[in-house]
């Protein structure tokens, strides 16, 4: 789970909680027994996204504008990394209720963050068509694929239909994609990246393994974009050296291996970079999160938030990107 705040920023959290259950969807998402919207209820429109130099910074991929702070989906799926913490899963499953989940989308919006990041998973992109069609909203929908080598054609037919639903951008989800590139399978990576393009979307490899960056790049893999874990080890339960064992881990808590590495092969790569897992699974708090991975040469950050969150995150990632302006890496998106 990402970073929460702490008791001192409790009165802040409320104010702000109030102020966006008024300020999204007209009121008509504020939080009751159930937590969803009535059927045949429609929400009013969303509030205009901030516009005096105060929203999120943007990028591209492709043809798309992308804002550099891209929501994740924990709020969506459920799985927030809680380790050995099981209750946390199902508090959060208890807080982020349909109605919730909706009004959060509709605030990280108003804060200039337009995309978000999922799985190709019916029952998550549900909930963004009711945004868009509800809501009236405009997120972009960038998916995560799992590619069957014994099923070239269904793939293909998967991926005409994703994009036909509404998908602007997709890539091969990290853990397929880890173990594809160990495996050395070049043909199954090239061909899902080209049925992936045959819909003119961009498209996309995502890996915990820095492998699957060197092993694209030495490939001449012609994709779009990387999705790729990026944290520091600086925090109080990261690992001891001698417990680095594989390229991620639940515990003890890390998602990339060698951050010093994985800079060091990202500096020479000219794709645009979607760094996730920034935060160590909550780990890490975002000030220290947004400012290493953009100067370290991430172009975009995924981050899982919850509605109270985003205000914050956005302005710390407007910061953050601020501060990177004299980074190694040349903004590649």
């Amino acid at each position: 789970m990402e970073y929460m705040t702490t008791q001192a920023n409790e009165i802040n959290r409320r104010e702000f909680v109030k102020r966006s259950l008024l300020n999204t969807a007209g009121g008509t998402l504020a939080l009751g027994t159930a937590g969803t919207i009535s059927a045949g209820e429609k929400a009013a429109p969303l509030p205009a996204v901030n516009s005096k130099g105060d929203g999120c910074p943007q990028g591209k991929i492709g043809k798309l504008n992308i804002s550099r702070l891209i929501l994740g989906s924990n709020l969506i799926t459920f799985y927030v990394h809680a380790r050995d913490m099981r209750f946390v899963n199902n508090l959060t499953k208890h807080y982020n209720t349909e109605g919730k989940i909706l009004e959060t989308l509709a605030v990280a919006e108003s804060y200039g963050i337009n995309t978000i990041m999922t799985q190709a998973n019916e029952n998550y992109l549900k909930l963004l068509r009711k945004h868009r069609d509800q809501n009236g909203g405009k997120l972009q929908w960038i998916v995560g694929i799992a590619p069957n080598a014994a099923k070239p054609d269904e793939d293909k037919e998967t991926i005409r239909k994703l994009c036909e639903s509404g998908v602007e951008a997709m890539y091969i989800h990290g853990n397929p994609c880890d173990k594809i590139c160990a495996a050395g399978n070049k043909d199954l990576i090239a061909r899902t990246i080209e049925s992936i393009k045959l819909n003119d979307v961009p498209a996309g490899a995502g890996g915990h393994d820095l492998n699957v960056v060197k092993f694209c790049e030495q490939n001449k893999i012609e994709l779009d974009f990387y999705v790729k874990t990026f944290h520091h080890h600086q925090y109080p339960t990261a690992p001891k050296p001698d417990q680095l064992k594989g390229p991620y881990a639940e515990i003890p808590g890390y998602w990339c291996k060698d951050p010093v590495e994985t800079a060091d092969v990202m500096k020479d790569v000219t794709k645009p970079w979607i760094a996730f897992k920034v935060m160590a699974a909550g780990t890490i708090p975002p000030e220290s999160a947004f400012k290493y991975v953009y100067k370290n040469g991430a172009d975009f950050v995924l981050a899982g938030m919850f509605d109270f969150e985003i205000e914050e995150d956005v302005k710390i990632a407007r910061e953050a990107v601020a501060a990177a302006s004299t980074r190694k890496r040349p903004w590649r998106g």
